[in-house]
């Protein structure tokens, strides 16, 4: 039999209902949020983590407005207090920072560190291929070996070093306006048949290669970035973000960045040591493939393989590749992340977006497990927000404005890659061309050459210690080593006089054989001496001994052998 209630018994019932439910609701969070969790169970259920995690900060928030603010769009809770925030603990990196092993081994002078990076494999693809398009294009075509190919490339990074990549070729060869060096290595024309024949790949078999379309540089591109992480490691800090190399030519994955000082440009995903700015690992950006939909979360793909074999690393980018996905990937792969982030991002808390009412050099951070979000206000209605999975705790410098030791930390990291760029410009060999593979031939010799001088430097570190010129003075050595084999085999005289002279030399160096070579890895004392030491590079060709002027014998060509 249905029973009827008054308005005053219905008003009562429900109240009694709502005072059993609040007064029940704090067992169930302590009983939700009771017992310490391990890692592993932080990875496999992330969801139910975050829901306890939050249990005990929407208690102390107070009323439910607070903790709304503290929510953030796809329901994950934040909270203000870092008491819950599990402490960072970098996983050891198991490898040493600086050159390899195997790099160690094979340094003797700045030329053989170039070399590892420009091996012998490439320089023999790139004559076979130069060889085969230049007898079918050019009718007076004379083959190359690999020492003219190296001659090539030496006179390519002098005339870098020379800052001379936009000056014409006439004014560099030229009697007056040029260097004795370019004449003396070889013609203007012979320079001009090998730049128009110089290819990397076969013509005629691009069409099985079709759909890849790195496809005329590809064999050479692979050869050279897999040699990148095989020589030297990286500290703990690493950057990723994207460099690019100017090209206005026909591309079919030409990228237009107004914005940028090369607005047309190839893009090149790069991961660089923060350190040193040695660039670890490359990739060529070609875009999607015909057909395709636009690919969704490129920053954390990119990012992944970026850093793929690393851990214990700290990994920071800007607002492009981060994400709360990303975090959590390179978390499971034991490395931390640091970077900017951007506001549309549905894991920020309301919270953090507002600027309004704000006083500016403040900031607002906001705490998950292994989380931590920061809102910077560097001036009046601006706001800078970073993801970081390394910071755990809310602290500021002392300074007058007042940052985040996130945002410090981020500012002395993201520079890597922004670094390689200026150091590869200061001093490029690019050269003014139509072809794409041509603008990441020369790009793969600029980074080869900077990678090299890294590697050099860091195995001889008191190599020109003191001269603020130490780059300048290593491409510069590197060129003429390259240079110097060719010269030695050159059967005809250059019309100069100057150039001539040059040529001679050479041949004449190379004819009296090892007698004065000098020592790569520096100079000491002569051991003859017993009194008044001098500090010497020469060596006897026979002992190998250290020797100064006064304890040695010049001989001729025809005696020495």
């Amino acid at each position: 039999m249905a029973r009827y209630y008054k308005t005053e018994e219905v008003v009562d019932i429900l109240m009694r209902s709502d005072c059993q439910d609040l007064s029940s609701s704090p067992a169930k969070s302590d009983s939700d949020s009771g017992g310490d969790t391990d890692d592993s169970s932080l990875h496999t259920d992330h969801q139910e983590s975050s829901s306890d995690f939050s249990s005990g900060d929407e208690n102390e928030g107070g009323t439910h407005e607070e903790a709304a603010a503290w929510t953030s769009k796809n329901g994950k809770k934040w909270s203000p207090t870092y008491t819950k925030t599990l402490r960072y603990v970098a996983a050891p990196t198991g490898l040493i920072p600086g050159p390899t092993h195997y790099a160690v081994a094979r340094i003797t002078d700045p030329l053989s560190s170039f070399r590892l990076f420009i091996t012998d494999g490439i320089i023999q693809h790139i004559v076979s291929m130069t060889n085969l398009q230049g007898r079918r294009e050019i009718s007076v075509w004379r083959d190359l070996d690999s020492d003219e190919m190296l001659a090539y490339m030496g006179l390519l990074i002098l005339s870098g070093v020379y800052r001379s990549k936009h000056e014409p070729l006439t004014s560099l060869w030229g009697e007056k306006t040029g260097r004795r060096i370019f004449r003396a290595s070889m013609s203007q024309k012979r320079f001009s048949h090998i730049t128009r024949a110089l290819r990397f790949d076969d013509k005629l078999t691009r069409p099985a290669r079709r759909t890849n379309k790195l496809a005329p540089i590809r064999q050479v591109w692979d050869m050279w970035a897999h040699r990148l992480p095989m020589l030297f490691s990286p500290d703990r800090d690493v950057t990723v973000d994207e460099q690019l190399v100017p090209f206005k030519g026909r591309c079919s994955f030409r990228q237009y960045i107004p914005k940028k000082p090369a607005k047309y440009a190839i893009k090149v995903w790069a991961a660089c040591d923060v350190k040193t700015s040695y660039a670890w690992r490359l990739q060529v950006y070609t875009g999607r493939a015909a057909g395709e939909l636009a690919e969704v979360n490129q920053g954390m793909r990119v990012v992944l393989q970026m850093t793929d074999g690393l851990q214990g690393h700290v990994v920071t980018c800007d607002n492009f590749f981060t994400s709360f996905e990303l975090a959590e990937e390179l978390l499971k792969n034991k490395m931390a992340l640091d970077g900017t982030i951007r506001q549309n991002k549905t894991e920020i808390p309301p919270v953090l977006r507002q600027t309004r009412g704000r006083a500016v050099y403040s900031s607002t951070f906001a705490f998950s497990l292994k989380h931590t979000l920061v809102s910077y206000i560097p001036r009046r209605g601006r706001n800078v927000l970073l993801l970081s999975t390394k910071h755990r705790r809310p602290e500021v410098s002392d300074d007058e404005r007042k940052k985040p030791v996130i945002i410090n930390d981020y500012n002395q990291c993201k520079g890597g890659v922004d670094n390689l760029d200026k150091v590869v410009g200061t001093y490029s060999c690019r050269r003014r061309t139509n072809r794409w593979p041509m603008a990441l031939f020369h790009n793969i010799i600029d980074v080869s050459l900077y990678n090299a001088f890294v590697l050099w430097t860091s195995v001889e570190q008191a190599w020109h210690q003191q001269k603020s010129h130490r780059r300048r003075l290593y491409i510069e050595e590197v060129g003429e080593s390259l240079i110097k084999p060719h010269l030695s085999k050159r059967e005809r005289l250059p019309r100069s006089s100057s150039a001539a002279e040059l040529v001679r030399d050479a041949q004449d160096g190379a004819a009296a054989g090892p007698s004065g070579l000098t020592d790569p890895r520096g100079r000491k004392h002569c051991e003859f001496r017993l009194e008044k030491r001098r500090r010497v590079g020469n060596t006897c060709s026979k002992c190998g001994r250290f020797t100064c002027r006064a304890h040695s014998k010049f001989v001729c060509s025809h005696c020495s052998t």
